[in-house]
């Protein structure tokens, strides 16, 4: 082994991430909304680069409809369709300082409006009773008191520290009172939530019916009594491709009209390039490079999410003609082989990018789902096991229902899908769908 010092040559290969091919992979990523914010930040740095934001305008049939003859009538500027069920809401706070008592005295007010304002949005309170008691020299029973003030106030279960608190006051407001309910709701909650109903018959004496039907009755009960009380304006997905189907023939396209409008500034660049300063040149020079980096890279974004859609169309046929229960199952890996691109390139391309169907809009990601293997020659996708899941626990027996092996067993023998009883639990949770212990009814 020779270990001499001394200088020597090697050729080697590399991939060098200029500053170009790393804006690109950037904005193939972005959701329409990333990109936006991008723009509009790049146009602060760059004044070469000019955006115009909020170039799409929706129609308004208050004014959009009058007849050409006549003056245009100024338009709002807020979306109309955003303002539909959004009337005015009254806060919280609001409502319940509505309901206070006349007879108070300033300083119980005082209290109980701090009070509210510790409510968090769902009308729980979280604060500290005893740090409350505490700032207005108040003893801790006389807080207790201002609290249980607040806990009569509407809508029922308001002012509660704790969900079994919550439901404890709504039952204690219902017209009629349940005096199992009250109590289980006491002294078993923790047994009750987690269904040991066998326990709790033993020890009050009732059957399984009767707990049961208490079940039920909490079932109608809000655990959120402030729900309707936040004020949020609805929040819509705009999509980034629009898949469409005439019966013949498929047209994908994207649409990028809820993007900024960008444009090179001329007049800018013709005024400072005349100056004849060096260093102004080559700000103009890097600015303008700049300019035409985002441009190009805005564009093959584009590009590539338009052949991963094309190929999406191509292999999910089915899905966009019959509907969602044909969803075929498909991996990235499979459309990055045949679109010559890396994985990773899709998995960018599709990042919370939204398609509009003819069945409704979804996630590009959605379409990309596992293989499950069957008895015959075909394979299904983990969708489709989903649903037909969601099929047989809606029209099972609630007294007896299907344990995950039976579902394993049942898929086999009637879909020919074969699935392991531990994915069959992984599904379930995924849809949100409790075990048979839990969804087991007694009458």
């Amino acid at each position: 082994m020779n270990l001499k010092a001394g200088l020597w040559q090697q050729q080697t290969m590399k991939l060098a991430m200029t500053q170009e091919l790393t804006q690109a992979i950037a904005l193939l990523q972005y959701s329409t909304q990333e990109l936006s914010s991008f723009l509009e930040n790049k146009a602060l740095e760059n004044p070469l680069l000019k955006v115009e934001s909020g170039h799409v305008q929706s129609m308004d049939p208050r004014y959009d409809r009058v007849k050409p003859t006549r003056k245009k009538v100024e338009k709002d500027k807020i979306n109309w369709i955003e303002q539909i069920g959004c009337g005015k809401t009254m806060l919280l706070d609001e409502h319940l300082k509505s309901q206070l008592h006349f007879k108070l005295t300033a300083a119980e007010k005082k209290v109980i409006e701090r009070l509210i304002e510790s409510l968090d949005e769902n009308g729980y309170f979280r604060a500290e009773l005893n740090a409350v008691a505490s700032s207005f020299r108040i003893s801790a029973e006389e807080a207790e008191r201002m609290l249980e003030m607040v806990q009569e106030l509407d809508p029922a279960g308001v002012g509660a520290r704790n969900l079994q608190e919550c439901l404890s006051l709504q039952l204690k407001r219902m017209p009629e009172r349940n005096e199992l309910a009250e109590a289980i709701m006491d002294e078993y909650f923790t047994l009750f939530a987690e269904k040991k109903w066998k326990e709790i018959a033993k020890q009050l004496g009732v059957e399984l019916k009767e707990i049961q039907e208490v079940f039920d009755l909490v079932q109608t009960m809000n655990p959120r009594p402030a729900s309707s009380f936040q004020n949020e304006k609805s929040a819509y997905i705009t999509p980034d491709v629009i898949i469409k189907w005439d019966g013949e023939s498929f047209s994908v396209s994207v649409f990028d009209e809820a993007l900024p409008k960008i444009s090179f500034n001329n007049d800018y660049y013709k005024r400072f390039s005349a100056a004849g300063d060096r260093n102004v040149s080559r700000f103009l020079q890097e600015k303008q490079q700049d300019y035409h980096w985002i441009v190009r890279s805005i564009e093959q974004r584009k590009e590539t999410l338009t052949n991963v859609t094309l190929k999406i169309v191509e292999k999910q046929q089915d899905f966009f003609i019959k509907g969602p229960a044909y969803l075929k199952p498909m991996t990235m890996k499979e459309i990055s082989d045949e679109l010559d691109i890396h994985e990773s390139t899709v998995s960018r391309a599709v990042r919370e990018k939204y398609a509009q169907t003819a069945y409704g809009t979804y996630e590009l990601r959605s379409f990309f789902s596992s293989t499950i293997k069957t008895t015959s020659d075909e394979n299904t996708s983990s969708q489709q096991v989903k649903t037909i899941i969601s099929k047989m626990i809606e029209g099972e027996n609630k007294q007896k229902p299907l344990s995950d092996q039976e579902l394993v067993k049942l898929l086999k023998e009637k879909e020919g899908m074969v699935v392991s009883r531990r994915t069959i639990a992984k599904y379930r949770d995924q849809l949100g769908i409790p075990s048979s212990s839990k969804r087991k009814r007694y009458d």
